[in-house]
């Protein structure tokens, strides 16, 4: 299997995500709360299928904004299980609404779910995961990983020759304040 590095530039889907965004800081928590659910629906599936899917998301979960979706009830919860341009997963919609719930509770303990994950940074990665898996639902070791690694906070997301690597340094990723060096390994095979 090819690296991402490899089968992402020029694909209609992977190419945009893989330039512009996988690895990438994020600051803003609506932005930050997207990808953790995007992360959290892709379980099981391609990460092609999430990325065509991704503008129905957007619309479906209004602009990952974290208090709309805390605040959603019953009527939002059935929505979204007949929305059949999402991910109509129980268990994904219950954890997306709850996700945003802790989220809240992060941004009034810490100022911003930003301000949290830096508060814990750097972590190793078998310790975010347990991190994760006591404060959020549906947040497993490859969830974590990439969640960590497409916002920044872990490294992996480009091979060191990869072009869009120096883009990701100059913009100054959490993982590179602490990491000197090597970048490490790429990831590769979850995203084919």
């Amino acid at each position: 299997m090819s690296a991402y590095c490899d089968l992402a530039p020029g694909h209609e889907f992977h190419g945009p995500y893989h330039d512009h965004e996988y690895g990438f800081p994020v600051h803003d928590d609506d932005r930050l709360f997207e990808r953790l659910i995007l992360e959290i629906n892709q379980a099981g599936l391609s990460w092609l299928t999430v990325l065509k899917k991704r503008t129905a998301f957007q619309a479906a979960f209004e602009g990952f904004d974290i208090d709309r979706v805390a605040a959603y009830g019953e009527p939002e919860r059935t929505r979204l299980l007949s929305d059949a341009g999402i991910i109509r997963n129980r268990l994904k919609v219950d954890a997306t609404i709850h996700n945003a719930r802790v989220v809240q509770r992060l941004q009034a303990e810490h100022g911003s779910f930003k301000a949290w994950l830096d508060h814990h940074h750097p972590l190793p990665r078998a310790d975010w995961v347990k991190l994760f898996k006591r404060t959020f639902r549906f947040t497993g070791p490859e969830i974590v990983n990439e969640f960590l690694m497409s916002s920044g906070y872990l490294p992996g997301a480009h091979r060191d020759d990869c072009p869009v690597q120096a883009r990701i340094l100059a913009a100054g990723p959490p993982w590179a304040e602490t990491t000197p060096g090597r970048v490490g390994n790429p990831a590769a095979d979850r995203h084919s």
